[in-house]
């Protein structure tokens, strides 16, 4: 079981740590829940059936530790809307040049920013889908979700963010010709 648990960690330690920390977005939050995570993956891996990857079994369980997370504090609702720490984004392009990583960091806050008018479950969806690379089955199965709620879900908070995008834009004087939000 050690060496389970060992690879387990090693594995995926870092994608459920950015995970939870795009879901509370405080980085002592998301640290102590990520023991949460793997305490609950120990007391229950005799229990995992192997109908779903290991990888989507750890997000399931991550999404609920942030549920109950969110059930404990007060206005929990406010909380999330407020909680990020923009100076600690991560750029995922290996080797970026110093301009690159100036538009990819503005890029990645202003779209954490729209981020915040959807509500848990569309946030949720969009970080498994897009920052996870989860398919639409890993999502369903992580969130314990149909694949058709996922896409609906998905469908609709990239409503969200393209309008909250073309309103910022607007606000930039860029016209909103030049917005395009990817499925």
């Amino acid at each position: 079981m050690d060496s389970v648990f060992e690879e387990l960690y090693q594995k995926y330690h870092h994608d459920v740590f950015q995970f939870l920390f795009y879901m509370v977005r405080n980085k002592e939050h998301a640290e102590d829940l990520v023991q949460e995570v793997y305490i609950r993956v120990f007391k229950s891996y005799d229990r995992f059936e192997g109908k779903s990857s290991e990888k989507t079994w750890l997000f399931s369980i991550a999404r609920n530790v942030a549920i109950d997370f969110f059930r404990k504090q007060k206005g929990w609702k406010e909380k999330i809307l407020e909680k990020f720490d923009w100076s600690t984004n991560h750029v995922r392009d290996e080797y970026p040049i110093p301009e690159e990583i100036t538009v990819q960091k503005e890029e990645i806050k202003w779209i954490y920013k729209c981020l915040e008018f959807c509500t848990m479950d569309q946030r949720a969806v969009i970080i498994l889908r897009y920052l996870q690379d989860l398919s639409i089955a890993e999502t369903a199965k992580a969130l314990g979700w149909t694949e058709s709620k996922v896409k609906t879900t998905q469908h609709r908070s990239l409503k969200i963010l393209k309008k909250q995008m073309e309103m910022s834009y607007e606000k930039e004087g860029v016209t909103s010709e030049k917005v395009g939000v990817e499925r």
